[in-house]
């Protein structure tokens, strides 16, 4: 490797870095959070089988889940001002990943949901609690427990997915990577050395999500 390269990936790399902990990360906690309110609003409304509500939900699981990200982005960003609606490109990216990942993480979360008993309702309408205790201190906690390694494993994917919100001309990492690489040219090193430092953030991601695992299924002696 030559002197100009290695002085290249040196001087890349603290900037991909800091816009990687800058912006990609706090990119992908923002829409995470988003996307885990919207998963849970839609599985407990499919789950309590709400009429009306419950269509809506299945409609826009059906929608997000059949058409490519990045058409997403670009519906948002580029296509929402010819209807007066203008959202900078931050918000727009984040708010388009939250919808995009909360679709899938509803189904997780729903499919967890409806692994819990139905008896434990009954157990605790017949110990005086009513709906939302139950779901509050019964069933959601045992839920998240049961989706914990499927959400885990969205918020690794999202972390990757961000990279696409540099289509919409958000300056994160791989945004920053492109913009290195029109000044230098060197494709191959640069964006081998941004996949290094998604990796390295995924891998810490996929060792928290471990530890997690191992806390929850030793709490209250495992699953119940």
């Amino acid at each position: 490797m030559s002197e100009r390269l290695w002085s290249i990936l040196a001087d890349s790399f603290p900037k991909l870095l800091g816009y990687g902990v800058r912006v990609t990360i706090p990119l992908t906690i923002a829409a995470f959070a988003l996307a885990l309110v919207i998963s849970v609003i839609v599985a407990l409304i499919q789950y309590a089988d709400v009429k009306g509500l419950r269509q809506i939900c299945r409609f826009y699981i059906w929608i997000v889940r059949g058409t490519p990200l990045l058409v997403q982005l670009y519906l948002v960003f580029y296509g929402l001002p010819n209807l007066g609606v203008v959202l900078d490109a931050l918000p727009a990216a984040i708010l388009v990943l939250g919808l995009n990942e909360g679709a899938y993480m509803a189904e997780t979360v729903r499919g967890a949901l409806e692994s819990v008993s139905r008896g434990q309702m009954e157990a605790g309408y017949c110990v005086g609690m009513n709906y939302l205790q139950i779901m509050a201190h019964v069933v959601l906690p045992q839920a998240f427990r049961t989706a914990f390694p499927g959400l885990s494993n969205s918020m690794i994917g999202m972390l990757k997915e961000t990279s696409m919100a540099a289509t919409i001309t958000v300056m994160e990492m791989f945004r920053q990577a492109q913009v290195i690489n029109g000044r230098v040219y060197e494709p191959l090193a640069l964006y081998s050395e941004v996949a290094v430092i998604y990796l390295i953030f995924c891998t810490v991601l996929t060792w928290l999500q471990h530890r997690g695992e191992k806390r929850l299924s030793s709490y209250g002696g495992g699953r119940s």
